[in-house]
């Protein structure tokens, strides 16, 4: 029964992880044929400011909840680099091929290790060091260069890859003095009122279907993260993680079907390495979490 119990979790976990893939890159494809017709910082702020509509009953509750200072430094800063890591995402997303934005932003999990070695003091051992060795490489195999050129919308990209691991780790940070609820909640209004500048310096005028086209994105991506959530409530990580791969595959067929844009086998083989590093991490970390869960309290495992 138990078993039968645990092979229905796994496969909910599954099912929602690939509604949580399909979901990001119909975010990926609706801004991509937005293209380059609004500026990055004004098609970002519409898409957060959609979002936070959402979050706005939160507002008088955290206000009055009198967190301390250091947490609201922690939310300002969180509030930056997600400002930064959404307007470099946005101004990528419409010069980068979809595939290749894919394979690059799944570097975000190996940059969160990396963070957290150097800032927060995690143990960074052998293990961490060769998955991040084989996701660098991974990358190496995207971009190729000396070999093609590297654009401003691939820096675009990694700028905005670096920027979510860092908005991360504050996250993480976060997580133990605030309510999950209320860590997105000021961010995603943090994050409106950070752009607004930024999207009034350089705003045009906006049709009513591109509104409705980033409301979609705000939908898709709201629905996205939801799905992610619920996956990773119904099954492990180890589980889970390897199906994130397929957003690649789909990307790159939303990318020849859509756009035009070439299958560079390239592109697949460093995003498989890229994901195959995080998964087999993942599994490894999963097993030794399992193996210290069984020891006896008090016991050290060596």
């Amino acid at each position: 029964m138990e078993s039968g119990r645990g092979k229905r979790r796994a496969l909910a976990g599954i099912l929602w992880m690939l509604l949580s893939g399909l979901c990001f890159v119909g975010v990926n494809g609706v801004v991509k044929y937005l293209g380059t017709d609004l500026p990055a910082a004004q098609s970002a702020f519409i898409r957060f400011a959609f979002g936070a509509v959402f979050f706005l009953p939160v507002v008088p509750r955290v206000l009055r909840m009198g967190l301390p200072a250091p947490v609201w430094r922690l939310f300002g800063w969180r509030g930056l680099l997600h400002v930064a890591a959404v307007v470099f995402w946005f101004h990528a997303m419409a010069r980068v091929p979809v595939a290749e934005m894919s394979a690059i932003a799944f570097l975000n999990p190996v940059l969160v290790l990396v963070i957290a070695g150097l800032m927060l003091g995690e143990r960074f051992g052998p293990r961490r060091v060769m998955v991040v060795v084989a996701a660098l490489a991974g990358a190496m195999l995207v971009l190729r260069p000396g070999f093609r050129e590297v654009t401003e919308g691939h820096l675009a990209q990694i700028a905005a890859t670096l920027c979510f691991a860092a908005s991360y780790i504050v996250a993480k940070r976060l997580a133990a003095a605030a309510p999950a609820s209320v860590v997105v909640a000021v961010m995603s209004v943090s994050v409106t009122l950070g752009l607004l500048p930024l999207a009034l310096w350089v705003w045009q005028p906006v049709s009513p279907a591109q509104l409705a086209w980033l409301g979609l994105v705000a939908a898709l991506a709201t629905g996205g993260h939801y799905a992610m959530t619920r996956a990773f409530s119904a099954a492990p990580l180890a589980v889970t993680q390897p199906v994130s791969f397929l957003q690649i595959v789909w990307s790159t067929a939303l990318g020849a079907l859509a756009f035009s844009e070439a299958v560079d086998p390239w592109v697949l083989a460093g995003g498989a390495l890229i994901i195959g590093a995080i998964s087999l991490n993942t599994w490894a970390e999963a097993r030794a979490e399992a193996r210290g869960a069984r020891l006896p309290a008090g016991v050290v495992e060596t």
